[in-house]
């Protein structure tokens, strides 16, 4: 605990107290992943040797799935790949027709995070740095000093070695995707803020109309559902060119691909998870790593999860010598199980000393209220059905806070007062009538 910084204090406990994952310092709260985490890491490990490839992290709801692709983010920084994550939502998916694709690619780019900005909207920070060892590169191959590249006689040359550049790296939209490079770096050479501007709307994916990005930016094509896929390949190129170990995108909430009402449209999308498996695991992409989290439902249901999709299925079946005590970590599938009760009160021990330093107190739980306050929760009628880490999590640390501003409490009280609830969301509510 003595390495938590102050910042990761405050991140960790308001996004545990609002249910939703610290961007930052899961490291400090991370119990029983060991296995997961080893098997990860030798997965990076491949992929920085130029292998690709495809995970599902797949556990109940509240199981810890969201803070494994966070505590994963955390060490892929360290090991120098380009991560980014997103959610699908009903209005992002892998396959559409309608911009749902590009909605989830243009959050894929937000997102973007290096080690030195991992919070995101790392972009610009990535071109800038590709920029300068075009720049250099060129200077050498001409000849010409460093400060002499820059004078405006030799931008022709730089322009010439951008697009050179990306004609080797891309193998679909490359003249585009160079062009819109070729703009971004007359606004870095010229100080033109607007074309930069204008040149990253077009990278993330946020140019609507093809009349737009030609006004704009003078190309003929914009990133649309039917090439982003393309476009994600050509920046894991061109990601690694510069010196990162691989692109490593985490794509959660895939309960939403399962919740799509048609079939015709659900299978759309399902094929897309083939072709990226396929291409990853046939080398044809190198240093591309694409997480995917879900539930149970989302992988097994055979009437409309990735089950009901025979060649996935196929692919994505447990290993049939696997039990909860010999686990096989290097199949595609990697399944949560839940924490165990050892594991929780490790977990609250550390909870209980961050939560004392973001607020610089004392906190008067010891370990026996601790597991009073387990023993309480965990034998509730129906806890062992849909109690989740995350109700516990917040609840502890709602009773953390009580006590802190109210001290003369009885906190024995307390814990016998706790009410459990069923906070699991339906995860048969779909939108709309499915279409056969």
């Amino acid at each position: 605990m003595e390495s938590v910084k102050p910042k990761e204090a405050t991140a960790i406990v308001n996004s545990l107290l609002g249910g939703v994952v610290p961007k930052i310092g899961v490291q400090h709260i991370t119990v029983g992943r060991s296995p997961e985490i080893e098997s990860f890491v030798k997965s990076l490990e491949d992929v920085r040797s130029g292998h690709s490839l495809v995970k599902f992290w797949i556990g109940d709801f509240g199981s810890g799935k969201s803070f494994m692709l966070h505590l994963m983010n955390t060490v892929a920084l360290k090991q120098k790949f380009v991560v980014a994550n997103a959610d699908f939502t009903p209005d992002n998916r892998l396959y559409a027709n309608d911009g749902k694709s590009t909605l989830l690619y243009s959050a894929i780019m937000d997102n973007l995070a290096i080690l030195t900005k991992p919070e995101g909207g790392a972009l610009p920070t990535l071109l800038d740095k590709w920029l300068e060892q075009v720049i250099s590169k060129t200077a050498q191959d001409n000849h010409i000093g460093l400060a002499q590249i820059r004078h405006e006689e030799n931008s022709l040359l730089i322009k010439n070695n951008i697009m050179n550049t990306i004609n080797e790296l891309t193998d679909v939209g490359g003249f585009d995707f160079g062009s819109v490079l070729i703009k971004y770096y007359e606004g870095y050479f010229n100080g033109d803020n607007t074309l930069k501007r204008n040149a990253l709307k077009w990278l993330k994916g946020e140019y609507k109309t093809k009349t737009e990005a030609r006004q704009d930016l003078g190309v003929r094509e914009i990133i649309n559902d039917l090439n982003y896929y393309d476009m994600l390949k050509n920046f894991s190129r061109l990601f690694t060119s510069i010196g990162y170990s691989g692109f490593m995108i985490n794509l959660d909430e895939a309960i939403n691909l399962y919740k799509i009402s048609t079939v015709q449209m659900r299978e759309k999308n399902y094929e897309k998870i083939l072709s990226i498996y396929n291409d990853c695991l046939q080398g044809k992409i190198t240093h591309f790593f694409i997480n995917f989290a879900g539930t149970r439902e989302f992988l097994e249901n055979e009437r409309r999860g990735l089950f009901s999709y025979s060649a996935l299925k196929t692919r994505l079946q447990t290993n049939k010598f696997e039990t909860a005590e010999l686990r096989d970590f290097s199949q595609p599938v990697i399944r949560l199980l839940p924490l165990s009760h050892n594991e929780v009160f490790v977990l609250l021990q550390k909870l209980k000393l961050i939560f004392d330093l973001h607020y610089q107190c004392e906190s008067q739980l010891d370990e026996s209220d601790i597991h009073s306050f387990m023993e309480e929760m965990f034998n509730k009628p129906g806890a062992s059905d849909f109690l989740t880490p995350r109700e516990v999590i917040r609840d502890f640390l709602h009773l953390l806070n009580i006590l802190r501003q109210n001290p003369s409490l009885d906190k024995r009280a307390l814990i016998s007062d706790i009410e459990i609830r069923d906070e699991r969301p339906s995860e048969f509510a779909f939108d709309g009538i499915e279409e056969l």
